[in-house]
């Protein structure tokens, strides 16, 4: 019985020490894209010390948390502190998530920032943004092929607001607002519910590195989330559930150790 309770008070605590964890929308959460298509691999330095290394083209950091503040940001060839290439200081606010987006060719490269919403969709539902990160390609439409227009008249360094579809897999063409031809064709893209994901268009259009779409999913049900970022990881459900089990059982070996005393 005492090896029970001291798995209760064990489970107890770290539930307790989990739980004000998810809840706590004091931090600042960060991430980095490279999306410039002929910068080399960088590192990427807040207040002078590298916080994402050897960062390579279409790659996606994962989110780093960081105290609310101003905050001054490099981006530098890797394994080097000059010449950098961006710097920009940032005003981070707690309980936001923020995408750093390094974008444009090499001569005019500069940071994109966004503000990121990860509250998830509802049950049945997912959440789209989309970043137009391609220097050269010219404002797109972003279509379901032979379907509905997600979003109109895109421009190069913008991310219109998110939408809200249903989940499943879609068949997405960039089109060419003006003309109306297909730029690039995107195909099988699979989205699951109750999860966020930004796409964004890398690359250059009719020039290498070719023109794509890097899709990622920024926030799911399991994700650790902000106060704005909306439910609570499952992991907390596990933990509760863990500590509920384990009551009743410790509860049941102690009626069951009543019953013996009382027959004995």
């Amino acid at each position: 019985m005492k090896r029970i309770a001291q798995a209760v008070a064990a489970l107890v605590l770290v539930l307790a020490l989990a739980v004000p964890t998810l809840a706590d929308g004091h931090m600042a959460r960060v991430r980095v894209v490279h999306a410039s298509p002929d910068a080399p691999n960088v590192d990427i330095l807040v207040n002078d010390a590298v916080a994402f290394s050897d960062v390579a083209f279409k790659a996606i950091s994962d989110y780093a948390e960081l105290e609310p503040g101003t905050y001054n940001v490099k981006v530098v060839p890797t394994g080097t502190t000059e010449p950098v290439v961006i710097e920009a200081d940032l005003t981070l606010e707690g309980g936001q998530d923020y995408t750093v987006v390094a974008l444009g060719e090499l001569a005019n490269i500069e940071p994109l920032v966004l503000s990121d919403d990860n509250a998830l969709p509802a049950a049945g539902m997912t959440k789209i943004r989309f970043v137009h990160a391609s220097p050269n390609a010219p404002n797109v439409d972003i279509r379901v092929k032979d379907g509905p227009v997600l979003f109109e008249n895109v421009a190069f360094k913008e991310a219109p607001a998110y939408v809200t579809v249903d989940a499943g897999t879609y068949d997405l063409e960039v089109v060419v607002n003006e003309s109306g031809a297909v730029a690039l064709e995107v195909p099988g893209l699979s989205v699951s519910e109750r999860t966020v994901y930004t796409v964004f268009a890398m690359g250059l259009a009719g020039g290498e590195p070719a023109l794509e779409a890097v899709p990622s999913a920024d926030a799911t049900p399991t994700t650790m989330l902000p106060e704005t970022g909306g439910a609570p990881s499952t992991m907390v459900y596990a933990l509760a559930a863990a500590v509920f089990g384990i009551m009743l059982i410790g509860g049941g070996l102690w009626v069951r150790q009543k019953a013996v005393v009382r027959a004995e």
